[in-house]
């Protein structure tokens, strides 16, 4: 399948998950299940509420996780994946493994320079 670079659609498809926390957010739901504010806020000790707040609402907005909120006081919201959401986690897993990789390959090519 060829591909035309003025229609790649990657840009795109990054445009959703970039964001410094949202691959991470989508890793705890992929791996932990659904998860309260605060729960997935202690997972990830450098975010603030308001940038939680921010990622979480885009990919709510993109259909990637779905927020349910219940009428009790005080209010309990949790979030998930969305079936569509779950389509990511190969996606994921292969960013994951390349990233890996690519750390690997830098340390081994440092280690080699320093010798």
């Amino acid at each position: 399948m060829e591909k035309v670079p003025e229609q790649c659609r990657v840009e795109d498809a990054l445009s959703i998950l970039t964001g410094k926390w949202k691959p991470i957010i989508l890793l705890h739901l992929l791996q932990e299940g659904t998860q309260r504010f605060n729960e997935l806020k202690r997972k990830m000790p450098g975010v603030t509420q308001k940038m939680l707040t921010k990622q979480l609402r885009e990919l709510e907005e993109e259909d990637i996780i779905a927020r349910t909120i219940y009428p009790q006081v005080p209010p309990k919201v949790e979030y998930a994946m969305t079936d569509y959401g779950r389509s990511l986690e190969p996606i994921l897993e292969a960013m994951h493994e390349w990233g890996r990789n690519h750390t690997l390959r830098k340390r081994q090519k440092q280690q080699t320079s320093t010798s």
